[in-house]
């Protein structure tokens, strides 16, 4: 697709990445979505980029690094502009970016039953690891 941009988040599109997360499935009742970009833009090792064309937010991705592990979350593309190879391109985004602060593997997460996504992940060279992700809610979001 011509004309398309990877930006770093910018403020002005806030309402459009919660609306693309929102049209993604992305979203859930105990996450704010809104607490979670403020929670990322205090991250000092990572970043959130968007996918632009002509001024309107098509993806979205967060990335970030500590030290010992790269971890991608939330990443989307508009349903309309999906199978044109749009993730990849964010995740070669991500990769490269993580590559050049000297991140030697990623971790990300795919809900159970998301089948498409994990294929998705599949072709680009993910695989499951023999770990359990493990979870506690420090900060509830309601």
């Amino acid at each position: 697709m011509p004309d398309l941009e990877v930006i770093e988040f910018e403020e002005i599109y806030r309402k459009d990445v919660i609306a693309l997360w929102d049209a993604c499935g992305l979203l859930r009742p105990w996450n704010d979505p809104d607490k979670d970009i403020d929670r990322k833009l205090t991250d000092k090792n990572g970043a959130f980029f968007l996918l632009v064309k002509e001024k309107a937010v098509i993806g979205a991705v967060m990335v970030s690094y500590d030290g010992h592990r790269g971890s991608i979350y939330y990443l989307a593309i508009d349903p309309k502009a999906q199978s044109k190879g749009l993730g990849k391109l964010m995740m070669d985004h991500c990769e490269a970016f993580l590559l050049d602060l000297g991140c030697p593997k990623i971790n990300l997460f795919v809900r159970r039953g998301n089948e498409p996504v994990m294929k998705f992940y599949e072709k680009l060279g993910y695989a499951e690891d023999a770990a359990v992700p493990l979870g506690k809610r420090l900060i509830p979001d309601d």
